[in-house]
């Protein structure tokens, strides 16, 4: 589990696919100082798990056919900027949004918009991201925790500040470029219950008791 607050810009140091899968090794300062072989760790949004250390430097994870399908990991080559993020502890500050690492999608920016000293960007998403996503609620853009400004047809808008522009890769990505893709787990619950509801397939005890479970299993109540 994440929160979405990128600790570091990592830099991909290779690619090597190889048939189904592809290793993947990633140079950093901050997030290696604390990693483990074990761990996992959140790249561009997406949870991988550290499979070797070398140098105190750089990491290396083996990304799955699917993950490179599905998010931008696909694209990587070497040289490319990473947003890091390392797993939730039990002391860590939760100063943005619970993010799971399971990309749902990816989208591409279509249009950027300069207000003031920040940056509106308009990402068209696929619907399968859209349905989950409400004004003012949360997403996971590349494992960063945005608030929501517009929901539209076909894409979402987001406001990035300076601090999150200088932080992360959503401050050099232009017109065209891919971004992995994260709605709020929450609103997936909800929706997930809600269609329960609808369906009439279960009591309202039933119902009730699931939902307190799946939120109490994300953390969300205790």
């Amino acid at each position: 589990m994440f929160t979405g607050l990128i600790v570091e810009l990592g830099k991909v140091a290779a690619v090597e696919k190889g048939t189904g899968s592809a290793r993947l090794s990633i140079k950093c300062k901050e997030v290696i100082k604390d990693a483990d072989i074990g761990d996992s760790i959140a790249v561009n949004g997406v949870c991988l798990t550290v499979v070797e250390l070398r140098t105190l430097s750089e990491l290396f994870f083996d990304v799955s056919y699917e993950t490179l399908q599905s998010t931008n990991l696909g694209n990587l080559k070497r040289g490319d900027k990473v947003n890091i993020e390392p797993s939730l502890k039990p002391d860590s500050k939760l100063g943005g949004h619970f993010v799971t690492g399971h990309v749902e999608d990816f989208g591409k920016i279509k249009n950027k918009t300069a207000i003031g000293n920040a940056v509106k960007i308009e990402i068209e998403a696929p619907g399968s991201v859209l349905k989950f996503l409400i004004e003012k609620g949360s997403v996971a853009v590349d494992g960063i925790s945005l608030t929501v400004v517009d929901v539209l047809n076909d894409a979402f808008s987001v406001v990035i500040i300076p601090h999150t522009a200088a932080m992360t890769t959503i401050g050099f990505k232009n017109i065209g470029d891919t971004v992995n893709l994260e709605p709020d787990i929450l609103g997936k619950y909800v929706a997930k219950f809600l269609q329960s509801a609808v369906s009439g397939q279960q009591s309202a005890e039933e119902k009730d008791s699931e939902l307190l479970s799946a939120l109490k299993k994300s953390g969300f109540i205790s």
